[in-house]
């Protein structure tokens, strides 16, 4: 049991009883696919990066999905299914975790008709043979002799957890995964023994739930994962979730039901974005705390703070809350909550750039505000060692870059002086906060004031500097993030014959950092040119629609939007942009600005269409800032180079750079 400080979240820290364990907290690091297998095998990586949230104080970690079966496989990283190569290799994990006093479990899903055939090469299984809402594939209605394989599979599955010292399984049925499909009308068709009624509908989890309690015993805990949208009531409303899972409850065998949002169907709200409200998952707990009479409740998705968390619980809504995201961002998120330092929280920011977007390209997680995530193998996990030797370090530039490398190095204990030639930090992510929505950018940089007052950074705020004064300072080290600037020709890549925007001379052009400084006149009707596909030029176009201008987003691309899709962010702004009577021309370039008209072509057919406009905001690729450091690359200093600096780029890899450097003065 971990010592329970002063907190002012108290429901948080009740301790609760789940089967053989107590809980000493009501917070879950819940299931969530972390993608860090190597060949299908458990590593380092994979050991250290949920030891790290042990460490941090989760009562309880519930390890990503664990497919059952070949035709479960959905991910280039999941693991080996039916293999008992991977027990040595999670007992590594699971002896981690228990040493800190967290209860270890681990997920296991088959997503029935939604699968990858790219990754599986194999068939889709589903109750009725109906589409998926994964890929383009269709399915194939499963024999009893496959469900029944199935129902081996899984058991075989939570005897391997139980051998590798996990204390229970999750099995997923949220997202409309094969349990799910079966327990639906809407997808389950059948006229057999396993379907039709609810009691031959629940027949496949009821079989699994009763078929694992009788291999693994007693003291083995089983959970079930489910999820709810009030916009597909088609597939499951909150009623007959509601006798789902009382049915399953009334056994006594499930010992918890976490509750998420969205589906395979509605597939955007599943990790909710900054677009969502917050705390997603709560009216399903709400819902089930009500029917229940032996299973916990946790509610999980988009719960961000320990106001919400401890709010959820004293509510009665759940018995258990899972922060997956806030502890990606944060892995100390509980400790710092239960010794009421909760403004010490560094917060997600609901941004999925790093941790879904990286999923969705089937790379392992991290966090655009957390680079450590998924590295805490080689850089730990904001836990610093301090140097031997504190050196004075002058830091160059407050954008993302240059405030994560000032934190960390005076973390570790250097003397840090930060210098900003502008009357704020934050840069252009700062900038990217004052859209809609976006306002948890701003909280951050609130964090960070709060970390540099507590660690003794000096800010020095409308201080640029040239290369005599960095001579001058007498630093140490130098970290040069200058950050990057727009380009000022308006090069379009899709227009690779043209050195600059055709007409730009006849001005009227801004890019949109100078929108969002409210440093341009634009009049009432505004073309956005977004070449970037990601929320700088869309944010723009909203920040502008929102404002009342019409605008016209020209792109290349076939989407607006398109860098956004692997955020599941996209679809949800495109549809506030048409709301706003937001114009889109789509894989076009602008071929002449005439000052009042721009001449818009088809990529596709070279047809040229004219476009009335006031002005044209730019969000094209940016250049980078260097007159410093080419004029350092003369002298002796010691200087390093990062962020924008050295490439533009989108905000994770600033704030990586910036970590990276700070651990290595």
């Amino acid at each position: 049991m971990r010592n329970v400080l002063m907190t002012q979240y108290k429901n948080l820290f009740q301790p609760l009883e789940l089967r053989h364990r107590t809980l000493d907290n009501r917070i879950v690091f819940g299931a969530h696919t972390a993608n860090m297998s190597d060949l299908g095998l458990p590593g380092e990586r994979h050991r250290a990066y949920y030891e790290e949230r042990a460490i941090g104080g989760a009562a309880m970690i519930v390890v990503e999905p664990m497919p059952v079966h070949a035709t479960a496989v959905l991910t280039r990283g999941n693991f080996r299914h039916c293999d008992d190569e991977v027990i040595p290799h999670f007992r590594k994990i699971t002896d981690a975790v228990h040493q800190h006093g967290t209860t270890i479990l681990q997920q296991l899903y088959h997503v029935g008709q939604h699968g990858d055939s790219d990754l599986s090469f194999m068939p889709h299984w589903g109750p009725s043979g109906l589409a998926s809402y994964h890929d383009s594939d269709g399915s194939h209605a499963m024999r009893e002799t496959e469900i029944l394989e199935v129902i081996d599979c899984f058991t075989a599955a939570a005897k391997r957890c139980q051998a590798a010292g996990f204390d229970g399984v999750d099995l997923f049925a949220a997202y409309h995964a094969l349990l799910d499909q079966f327990w639906t009308p809407w997808s389950n068709k059948r006229d057999d023994k396993w379907g039709g009624s609810l009691e031959n509908r629940c027949r496949l989890s009821q079989s699994i739930i009763n078929s694992i309690r009788n291999a693994c015993g007693e003291d083995f805990i089983i959970g079930l994962s489910i999820s709810y949208s009030d916009e597909t009531p088609y597939i499951m409303t909150l009623e007959q979730l509601q006798e789902v899972i009382a049915l399953h409850d009334a056994t006594g065998n499930l010992d918890y039901v976490t509750c998420g949002a969205g589906n395979y169907v509605d597939y955007e709200r599943l990790m909710a974005t900054f677009v969502y409200g917050e705390k997603q998952g709560v009216p399903l707990a709400a819902a089930l705390k009500s029917v229940v009479r032996h299973a916990r409740v946790t509610a999980e998705c988009h719960i961000r703070t320990p106001e919400n968390a401890d709010y959820t619980i004293a509510s009665g809504d759940a018995d258990l809350v899972s922060i997956v995201r806030g502890q990606i961002a944060d892995p100390h998120w509980v400790n710092k909550t239960r010794e009421d330092r909760h403004n010490d929280i560094r917060g997600c920011i609901s941004c999925n750039q790093m941790c879904w977007g990286r999923r969705s390209r089937d790379y392992w997680i991290s966090c655009l505000v957390n680079p450590s995530a998924g590295r805490e193998f080689e850089w730990g996990g904001d836990r610093f060692d301090k140097v031997d030797a504190v050196k004075k370090i002058l830091v160059v530039g407050g954008g993302p870059a240059g405030m994560e490398a000032a934190r960390v190095a005076a973390e570790r204990g250097h003397q840090v002086i930060l210098c900003e030639a502008l009357g704020d930090l934050g840069g252009q992510f700062r900038l990217a906060g004052l859209a809609p929505r976006r306002g948890q950018i701003t909280e951050l940089m609130g964090w960070y004031l709060r970390q540099f007052e507590q660690l003794g950074v000096e800010v020095r705020y409308f201080s640029p500097l040239d290369e005599q004064d960095i001579l001058e300072f007498g630093a140490d080290e130098v970290v040069l993030a200058t950050g990057s600037l727009p380009d000022d020709s308006v090069r379009q890549r899709w227009l690779p014959e043209a050195d600059e925007l055709p007409g730009l001379q006849n001005g009227k052009v801004f890019a949109c950092e100078e929108v969002l400084r409210e440093q341009a006149e634009l009049g009432n009707s505004v073309i956005v040119l977004d070449e970037g596909g990601n929320w700088r030029g869309t944010g723009t176009a909203w920040y502008l629609a929102d404002k009342g201008h019409e605008v016209t987003i020209v792109t290349p691309d076939e989407l607006v939007g398109k860098e956004l899709f692997r955020t599941t962010v996209d679809s949800k702004i495109r549809g506030s942009l048409k709301k706003l009577g937001v114009t889109f021309l789509l894989e076009s370039v602008i071929e002449q600005w005439h000052g009042d008209r721009a001449e818009i072509r088809s990529l596709l057919d070279g047809s040229i269409s004219s476009v009335e406009a006031s002005a044209i905001v730019t969000a094209t690729t940016n250049v980078v800032y260097n007159d410093v450091e080419l004029a350092l690359a003369e002298t002796d200093t010691r200087f390093h180079v990062i962020g924008d600096a050295a490439a533009p780029r989108q905000a994770p890899y600033a704030f990586h750079d910036g970590r990276k450097i700070g651990l290595a003065l």
